[in-house]
């Protein structure tokens, strides 16, 4: 049984920063992509990063592009999500996910549709 367990989130000021965790279990993960989806109230999940366990190749939304920063500790089956110049449209609920190995390229790692694990979400706040 694989399960995702990730750190509890915040509430952060805009401009500040904060970093999840995610931890995961039942499987080894050297082969797979970890990633980062988000949702807001009233919206759908989107898609916020992702890391290939080998090679860690990262993947992130324009909309967190040099902002966020995706990485893995192989030795911990973790992967973090560091986000800094947080702002307001950044609160939401965090959800790790992990797929089956089968994603190439940005699209396929984009769409929530092609992960099979998923942890409980964390909620994010980042007050004005």
């Amino acid at each position: 049984q694989v399960q995702l367990v990730e750190s509890e989130g915040g509430l952060v000021q805009a401009g500040g920063s904060l970093r999840l965790s995610c931890a995961a279990s039942g499987r080894t993960f050297s082969s797979y992509a970890m990633a980062w989806f988000r949702q807001a109230p009233g919206k759908e999940r989107e898609f916020v990063a992702t890391i290939i366990w080998s090679g860690g190749n990262t993947y992130y939304a324009d909309s967190v592009k040099g902002r966020f920063s995706i990485s893995r500790d192989n030795a911990k089956n973790t992967v973090y999500l560091q986000m800094s110049s947080l702002k307001p449209e950044d609160t939401a609920v965090y959800y790790c996910a992990a797929d089956h190995g089968y994603n190439s390229g940005y699209r396929s790692y984009a769409n929530k549709n092609n992960y099979a694990y998923w942890g409980q979400g964390t909620q994010v706040t980042v007050s004005s």
